[in-house]
């Protein structure tokens, strides 16, 4: 199937505007590859540094120099459940290795926060920030030139980004990243939704409550709604830097044993000669545009309008969120996952996954399938299912043509939207993107005075003195990258759902964060300039009609020009936030954060 029009028209635009930032980067690393092994250069002080502390049988193949020594980063901790597996894999990786005739060392560690335990809490300041800081940290990790690959151990939010983003600062080594799984099924997630809206609502106690979210939230593993992390594990095997099928695969099993132990092979493989590549070279334009295409097609999160964009720039190539609006046109919607419906990521992969997605994609020419990727075929190959033999031995077997559930998953002919499930507004409010995968039909137009909020906290108090039971438009702001780190701001969907589903016509204007969850509500997010940079947004006031329309693109205040264009945009003292613990460190970040459109963060 030829490659469809509008996706050889986007990426061609990408390629052009990248020209000379994308060859700039190709020279860099490849003036690093030429010079060959960095570890046989060491000096002998260096060197017995590297593995002094190693066994006998590594110090032996370490000191002689000719074999692969592949670096592990790793985001282990064991508060973050998605996590907590990798406890394990070092020692694991490492037994591979020297099976294999190579090694392996722990290159460092990068840290690894919890969006849903600082969800709320001022930790949440930091959270987008830590992006930046996991880059930083993954190149700190791999500065030691001992190392011919890596292995990136991450899952969730900020934390694959980060790494990727580091790893392509080192982009002449091959990288691949090692998933560890989703946890069991739990109680549905539209069940903890109600229970949710309930508590908000003052009909569910903070028992009731917390039985809910612990029969959620309950095992090893990753959390099992579509948000950033399963996201993140999407766009990693759709970018070909996973291995076919391993994103979902559950934790601590024979299967997912076998696809991380491949890993480490493979990993080594791609850096001998006649088969090098290098992670700077399969990221490349055709597999950032599929990065794109799969988050429109599985309405994943809208975290990666900022995470793509960065990612994209560390390997040398400008992505716009215009690429992202012109891409959504002509992309079907092709998955239901919580919360854009009732299935979770578990039951999505057992439905065909990722490779009956990627295999309907190909087939409509709405892939780059000559893509590059870490399993040493190109895209076609992520269309099997990996498996075990009898014998133990790992194989993939062709994907079903049928979906397992068409209330999960979809094939293109067949598509839950023909659009994708993330689009573009702008006006003279700014620029902005909303959700529309899960969001209803006749809530895709809003028309309604603002009520104007600092602080997400204000909105629930808001609600609870009764004051909100009417359309309106809530206008939360000063919740940008500059102004307190860009938090998510989920404590809103609850209370907004309420009134939304009292028959209100609610939606969100923000220049904060919603991530993949921002459920029914429509929520025009990211919005740039944000109001500590002067943006028009801090120009709002109680009462001014505002208009969110998805479905022309369109967000606008509907005041005069004139008298708009005249005001006075409003200060926020924003000293009240400095009481959260290890803000002050992070002053560096919102001093030089980008604005969202370009990716946030400092990088």
């Amino acid at each position: 199937m030829s490659l469809h029009p509008v996706v050889a028209e986007v990426t061609e635009r990408v390629r052009e505007r990248s020209r000379d930032t994308r060859g700039a980067y190709l020279d860099r690393i490849h003036d690093a590859s030429v010079e060959g092994t960095h570890r046989a250069r060491l000096s002998c002080g260096n060197l017995a540094h590297g593995f002094a502390a190693c066994g006998t049988q590594d110090k032996a193949a370490l000191r002689e120099g000719h074999t692969p020594n592949i670096g592990i980063v790793t985001a282990y901790n064991d508060m973050l459940s998605a996590h907590q597996p990798y406890e394990r894999y070092p020692t694991f990786i490492r037994e591979v290795a020297r099976d294999a005739g190579f090694t392996a060392q722990v290159a460092g560690g990068v840290p690894a926060m919890c969006d849903g335990v600082t969800q709320g809490r001022s930790g949440m300041e930091l959270s987008l920030f830590s992006r930046d800081l996991i880059a930083m940290a993954t190149a700190v990790a791999l500065s030691h030139d001992m190392f011919d690959g890596a292995l990136y151990l991450g899952i969730c939010d900020k934390i694959v980004p980060g790494l990727l983003i580091g790893a392509l600062s080192f982009g002449h080594l091959p990288g691949i990243f090692v998933p560890s799984g989703p946890m069991p099924s739990g109680i549905s997630n539209e069940q903890k939704s109600k229970v949710r809206q309930a508590y908000a609502e003052g009909k569910a106690n903070r028992a009731e409550l917390l039985e809910a979210e612990a029969g959620s939230y309950h095992a090893p593993g990753t959390c099992t709604f579509y948000g950033t992390a399963n996201s993140n594990q999407m766009l990693m095997e759709i970018m070909g830097l996973h291995l076919p099928g391993a994103s979902f695969v559950a934790p601590d099993t024979p299967l997912r044993d076998a696809l991380t132990a491949e890993a480490v092979r493979r990993c080594a493989a791609l850096g001998k000669r006649g088969e090098n590549l290098p992670i700077g070279h399969i990221i490349d334009e055709r597999a950032i545009i599929n990065g794109v295409i799969g988050l429109h097609a599985t309405g994943g999160s809208t975290n990666h309008l900022l995470h793509l964009v960065a990612i994209a720039q560390a390997a040398g190539i400008a992505l716009r969120w215009e690429d992202f609006d012109a891409l959504s046109s002509v992309i079907p919607l092709l998955a239901r996952v919580y919360p854009n419906g009732y299935a979770d990521v578990n039951q999505f992969h057992e439905a065909g996954g990722m490779a009956f997605l990627i295999d309907q994609l190909l087939s409509a020419g709405l892939l780059h399938g000559d893509a590059l990727t870490i399993a040493g075929t190109n895209l076609a190959g992520y269309t099997k299912v990996p498996t075990l033999a009898e014998s133990g031995e790992l194989m993939w077997t062709p994907v079903l043509k049928e979906s397992g559930n068409r209330g999960v998953l979809r094939g293109v002919s067949e598509p839950f939207r023909a659009d994708g499930g993330l689009r573009m507004v702008h006006g003279n409010i700014g620029r902005a993107v909303i959700k529309v995968s899960s969001v209803p039909d006749d809530r895709l137009v809003i028309e309604a005075p603002a009520v104007v909020f600092h602080d997400q906290d204000e909105i629930k108090r808001a609600f609870d003195r009764g004051e909100l039971n009417r359309d309106f438009i809530a206008v939360v702001r000063f919740q940008g990258p500059r102004a307190i780190g860009m938090p998510e701001l989920h404590k809103l969907t609850p209370t907004l759902a309420v009134l939304q589903d009292r028959g209100h016509r609610i939606a969100l204007v923000t220049d904060g964060r919603m991530s993949g969850a921002s459920g029914r509500v429509p929520a025009a997010i990211h919005v740039t300039p944000e109001a500590d940079d002067g943006g028009p947004i801090a120009k709002i006031r109680d009462g001014d009609i505002i208009r969110l329309d998805a479905e022309h693109g369109k967000l606008d205040v509907l005041v005069d020009a004139a008298e708009f264009a005249a005001r006075t945009p409003a200060i926020e003292d924003l000293s009240k936030h400095q009481h959260g613990m290890g803000r002050e460190l992070f002053g560096m970040f919102r001093r030089n954060a980008m604005a969202a459109d370009l990716g946030a963060g400092v990088l």
